[in-house]
């Protein structure tokens, strides 16, 4: 798609934006721009919603309802805006420490009551706006800012745990596969309920640095290298998938939406009321 189909999507007044060189957000927020595009959708009838990191400040670049509101509060402010206005279209973008650390309640929450919201998740595996400490997603053995030994502790499956938890459609892609993203969000947003899409990227200046994987282009490369499909995963063993991450469409399940439910709540007491 010519970058003037999304340009309309731009506060271009906002630009130069305040990435880093080699930071992956900025495909990140393109290809959302190009999956709404397919939807064709009304701008004044979006809503973004972000917290706070390097991934959150999406919401300032981008001419749609948005909301940068406070770290680790993204769906909560997307909550009330969604029960109050529910013919909205909203989305929240958000990184790995915001969403999976002090947001993290809330996440499994309105992937409980599969809330409809799409939920973007801008995994870079670090706190990149605050130099790089380890986050709930940062690997095991990878360094940082705050494990300069290495860190000893497991990562979240965001995945895994959003299907757990109850959202109906999940979904992972890269940063490298550019041409997946679109479609998830067109699926994601025509889902009537909690859509949760991790992107895997890469922070070149603090992750990189501290990883030896400072070249932006290595870190593409080490996407595609271990980003295998669900039928791939299927077919290896444990020890075969170390170091592997599954990417595509991930899960799929109808469910009642919860502002539905609760319209029809509303609906039943005054129903009896009367």
């Amino acid at each position: 798609m010519a970058l003037a189909n999304i340009e309309k999507y731009l506060r271009l007044d906002k630009f130069p934006h305040i990435w880093c060189p080699g930071c992956g957000n900025g495909i990140v927020l393109q290809s959302v721009l190009r999956g709404l595009d397919k939807l064709q959708v009304d701008q004044n009838k979006v809503v973004v919603v972000s917290g706070i990191g390097c991934s959150s400040r999406s919401a300032g670049y981008v001419d749609f309802n948005t909301l940068h509101t406070a770290h680790g509060r993204p769906i909560p402010f997307a909550t009330g805006v969604k029960l109050a206005r529910p013919d909205l279209t909203v989305l929240v973008i958000t990184g790995d420490g915001d969403l999976a650390a002090i947001g993290g309640n809330h996440f499994i929450h309105a992937a409980r009551r599969n809330l409809d919201l799409t939920v973007v998740v801008i995994n870079n595996s670090t706190y990149g706006m605050t130099s790089g400490q380890y986050s709930p997603l940062t690997p095991t053995g990878a360094f940082a800012a705050t494990a300069p030994y290495g860190n000893i502790e497991p990562p979240f499956d965001l995945c895994r745990m959003a299907e757990a938890a109850g959202a109906t459609y999940v979904a992972r892609t890269t940063s490298f596969h550019v041409l997946q993203l679109p479609d998830f969000v067109v699926n994601a947003v025509r889902n009537k309920g909690f859509s949760l899409i991790e992107v895997i990227t890469g922070c070149p200046v603090y992750y990189g640095r501290m990883n030896k994987l400072s070249d932006p282009v290595d870190m593409l490369k080490w996407q595609r290298q271990n980003a295998i499909n669900p039928k791939q995963a299927s077919m290896m063993s444990p020890e075969e998938l170390k170091g592997k991450f599954v990417i595509g469409e991930l899960h799929r399940h109808e469910a009642p939406e919860y502002t539905e439910e609760y319209d029809k709540l509303i609906q039943k007491v005054f129903q009896e009321k009367s």
